[in-house]
Order: structure tokens, then C-alpha cells, then sequence
């Protein structure tokens, strides 16, 4: 009986504890969401700040000088780096089990802003127009609202300011220092805005969300001669025309029809003169797909149809795939049913959208999810009542600022789930 007392009380205990526990969760959750609301003027003008200056890849001094000031503020830890611009705050707890990351990035895109505001792009030709300024406040908001509830924690964070996402992929220089070690980033979180969800929506799906992104060159060599005299040389040019052209047969009848892929090719260069033949053209494109095997498939295929294209018109052709492009962005299943949970528990029902197919658009924070479990969602910043619709990448992109602190709000209720 004495046993069977002990039992039944071990038992009890730990439910005890487990729901105690839980119910101390839900409401540090609550009053997240709270303070969040009512930091929001505070992101909203960090996100104008960093608006006002946006840097291009590899550049981003004064963006580094600008978060290092925010973190300062807060009081929170972090380390810097030489070789890249990229920063890691941090909160380490001693007796923590489990360490969450969380990702923002930090650069700009080459593009001339061309919608007024006060708070306009001072840099000529360059501008937030992915959003960036966005989600680099957001990161700034979860390092405040974490650290401010830092003797609440049981868990290690790790908030990664990651540089260089739009040339090069900023996420393999954190990964490359040792920085998804000691504590081990078991967990990873990552947000995008876009313009085409509504402010208060969030979208994401199980596995694959975005596709791999390769660059590829095409180099087509022949023999340069006069164009009168055409068949004193070998005509690349004609030849790069007849690859462009048979490279299109890949994807409509190489691929099945259920299965998504795109080769797209976005620059040409050859020639010197109208009246000479052209002795080299070299090709620019894009390969995206949504796996490993079919990636290696579609490099095999375009090597065939350029080397032999080339061949039948006598000229020589390579072709070069990129040796660290992105790898398709895979989202764990128990992740995403945290950040759903999350956006139906802060925003409602039907807040969370599940995407129906990928995204064949390249993201690095794929880069990170190789390493650990990792969760990657679209926020909505799109509000057609006040026309703000733009698609990321134009020059008119803007976002409703109500975003930010949505989610500020929602990295740190992803962290909670972990509390």
C-alpha cells in the first residue's frame, strides 16, 4: 500500500507540475502579447530608422552600428563579427535543456525607392525592398521582450542578424563560426513579410516551402570570322540560340506533369560587331528545383543538350552550376503546427494559412534548417485598403507597420512554446 501511495503521489506530482507549468506559459504568453502592443510605436520607429539607410550585401556598416545601439539599449549580450557584418545577441540561462535560434535579416536590394515618405530611402539606388528593415526590428523587439522576461526563461536564444541574404547567403558565416554550437540550436525560427497576405495573417506549410537556387553559366565557344564570309568561322551565336531554345524542352518534357521545376535564363552576352561572327556568348540563367535527385537530374539533362547542341554546329560549349547555392527550405511538421497554434491562440482562427505549393523563390535560411529542426512563415504586411499591395522586390514595396510588432510577438510566443 505504502508503495502504491508513493507511486500515485510521484505521478500526481509531476501532472501537478506539468499543468502548473503550462498554465505559467500561458500566461508569461499573455502578457507578451500585451507588452508587444504596446511597444509598437518603439518598432515602428526603429524600422523608419533603418529604412532611411539601407546597405547592400556585405555593406552594412551603418545597419550594424544602428542594431548594436538598439541592443545596447536593451542591455542585452552579443557578439560581432570582422569578416561579415553580421551579429549574435543572446540569452543564456545555466541549467537550460533546450536552445532556440531566431533569424533576421539585415541587407538591402539595388533598387531606387520611388514612394515619398518621410522616412524615404537616403541611399540613391538602394532600398529595403524586401523587407528587411521589417524583419530586423522584429528581431530587435524579441531580444526586448525576451530579455526583459530573461529570469522567466528555461531556455537558451540565440537571435541571429544575419547579413548578406540577398547575394551569397548570409546563414552559412554564422554556421561556418561555430554558431549554431555550443549551446547546440536545436530549434530555428525564421520570418518573411509579404505584401500579398494581409497585415494579421500568416502563412507556411509542411515540408518544402522554398526551392533550391542555383546560378548557372553557359559558355559557348566557336571562331571568330567575317560575316561575309561565314563559312571561314563557327558561329556561336547560332548556337547559344539553338541551346536557349532546346534547354526549354527540360522542364515540358523531361519533367513529369506534377512534378515543378524552373530553368529560367536572364542574360546574354556575345558579338562584337553586326558584321563579324560571334566567336563566344556566355549565358546567365537560374535552376530551381524542389530536390536533391531532381536537381542532379535537370544539371545531367542541360549538360547533355548544351555539350551536344554546341557539338552539332561545331562550336564547344560548358555549362557551370554554382557550387554553394541555396538548398530547398524544409520546415519541420512539429514546428509549424507550434507557429499555427501560436498565430490561432494570438491573431484567431483562420489566421494561419497553409500554402498549397512551394515557393520556387530561393531562401538561405534553409542553410540553417540543415543543421537543426527549423520553422520558416510568411507574415502578412499587405493592406489593400490603404493600397499597400506591392509584391516584394519593386520599388514601391511598403508594409503596414502593425506587422512588427505581430512579429516581434510571434518569435517569442514560438520561444514560449519551449518555456
Amino acid at each position: 500500500i505504502r508503495n502504491i501511495l508513493l507511486m500515485i503521489f510521484f505521478v500526481y506530482n509531476n501532472v501537478y507540475k506539468i499543468y502548473s507549468r503550462k498554465g505559467e506559459t500561458q500566461l508569461l504568453k499573455q502578457s507578451i502579447i500585451k507588452r508587444g502592443n504596446e511597444i509598437s510605436h518603439y518598432l515602428i520607429k526603429i524600422r523608419r530608422d533603418l529604412h532611411r539607410t539601407p546597405e547592400l550585401a556585405m555593406s552594412e556598416f551603418v545597419t550594424k552600428d544602428k542594431i548594436k545601439k538598439y541592443l545596447d539599449e536593451i542591455g542585452i549580450d552579443y557578439i560581432e563579427f570582422e569578416h561579415h557584418r553580421g551579429i549574435m545577441a543572446y540569452i543564456y540561462k545555466k541549467n537550460a535543456k533546450t536552445t532556440i535560434g531566431i533569424r533576421g535579416d539585415i541587407d538591402a536590394l539595388p533598387i531606387q525607392e520611388v514612394k515619398e515618405s518621410e522616412y524615404k530611402s537616403q541611399n540613391d539606388g538602394i532600398m529595403h525592398a524586401c523587407g528587411h528593415d521589417a524583419h530586423t526590428t522584429m528581431l530587435i523587439g524579441a531580444c526586448k521582450l525576451l530579455y526583459e522576461i530573461k529570469d522567466e526563461l528555461n531556455v537558451n536564444i540565440k537571435f541571429f542578424f544575419e547579413p548578406a541574404e540577398e547575394e551569397g547567403g548570409g546563414a552559412k558565416f554564422f554556421i561556418q563560426d561555430g554558431l549554431m554550437e555550443n549551446p547546440k540550436v536545436e530549434y530555428m525560427f525564421g520570418a518573411h513579410v509579404q505584401g500579398y497576405l494581409e497585415v494579421g495573417t500568416i502563412e507556411s506549410k509542411y515540408g518544402t516551402l522554398n526551392a533550391s537556387a542555383d546560378s548557372i553559366w553557359i559558355d559557348v565557344k566557336g571562331k571568330r570570322g567575317h560575316g561575309a564570309y561565314p563559312q571561314n568561322g563557327i558561329d556561336a551565336l547560332v548556337a547559344a540560340a539553338q541551346i536557349i531554345t532546346s534547354l526549354q524542352s527540360i522542364i515540358s518534357r523531361n519533367l513529369a506533369p506534377h512534378e515543378m521545376g524552373v530553368l529560367t535564363l536572364g542574360k546574354i552576352q556575345g558579338g562584337d560587331a553586326g558584321n563579324v561572327i560571334c566567336d563566344e556568348v556566355k549565358i546567365d540563367g537560374t535552376l530551381r528545383t524542389l530536390d536533391k535527385k531532381q536537381k542532379e537530374f535537370m544539371i545531367q539533362r542541360a549538360t547533355e543538350i548544351i555539350e551536344n547542341t554546341a557539338a552539332a554546329y561545331r562550336c564547344k560549349a560548358k555549362l557551370t552550376v554554382e557550387k554553394d547555392g541555396y538548398n530547398p527550405l524544409k520546415n519541420d511538421r512539429e514546428l509549424i503546427d507550434i507557429v499555427k497554434n501560436n498565430a490561432e491562440e494570438f491573431l484567431g482562427k483562420g489566421s494561419f494559412i497553409f500554402k498549397e505549393n512551394p515557393s520556387m523563390g530561393g531562401e538561405d535560411f534553409s542553410f540553417f534548417v540543415e543543421n537543426c529542426k527549423g520553422a520558416f512563415f510568411h507574415l502578412g504586411c499587405g493592406n489593400k485598403e490603404k493600397k499597400i499591395t506591392s509584391l516584394i522586390h519593386t520599388e514601391d514595396f511598403d508594409i503596414d507597420e502593425r506587422c512588427l510588432s505581430i512579429g516581434a510577438i510571434m518569435h517569442v510566443l514560438n520561444v514560449l512554446s519551449f518555456n
